[in-house]
């Protein structure tokens, strides 16, 4: 390993594994065992699957993997799986009210994981994606995402437009 990071993920030299804890491990080229690897994506919003390091549990990089993709099924299986454990962004697709249009504010919304509610602080909470996305994070720091506000009902538009 260079200074710099990790060496590039390759299948035919290193190998990723679960053990029977659950914990991911990574196995380097010299046969090393990396117990508690963590999959971090540089991207996650952006570019989802791509452009992901395998991070040993002091921090440091120990294989970079360009995209899941150039992953066999079950490394990617096992990867996937940590990164849904570490990543809970839910995607709102309506938004069903609101309690007042001056903040701080309470949201009760539909998300893909279910209903929910929040209280925005503040319309700064709001930041805009490329693709007519946005991220909404509650007062408790947990973070929405809106993939497009085009997409959304007529209602969900006209009560998110009093906050952009």
């Amino acid at each position: 390993m260079d200074e710099d990071g990790g060496k590039p993920f390759r299948s035919d030299v290193h190998q990723l594994l679960k053990d029977a804890h659950g914990s991911l491990v990574f196995i380097d080229e010299l046969g090393h065992h990396h117990v508690g690897v963590i999959p971090v994506q540089a991207f996650p919003i952006d570019s989802p699957g791509e452009h992901l390091s395998l991070v040993s549990t002091e921090g440091h990089e120990l294989a970079f993997v360009p995209a899941l993709s150039d992953l066999d099924a079950e490394t990617r299986k096992f990867v996937l799986e940590e990164i849904a454990q570490r990543e809970f962004i839910p995607v709102i697709e309506r938004l069903i009210s609101v309690s007042t249009f001056s903040t701080p504010t309470t949201w009760s919304v539909r998300t893909d994981r279910g209903m929910s509610s929040f209280v925005l602080k503040g319309e700064e909470d709001i930041r805009r994606l490329r693709g007519n996305g946005l991220l909404i994070t509650d007062s408790h720091g947990v973070t929405y995402r809106v993939l497009d506000m085009r997409a959304l009902d007529r209602m969900s538009r006209r009560l998110l437009d009093r906050f952009l």
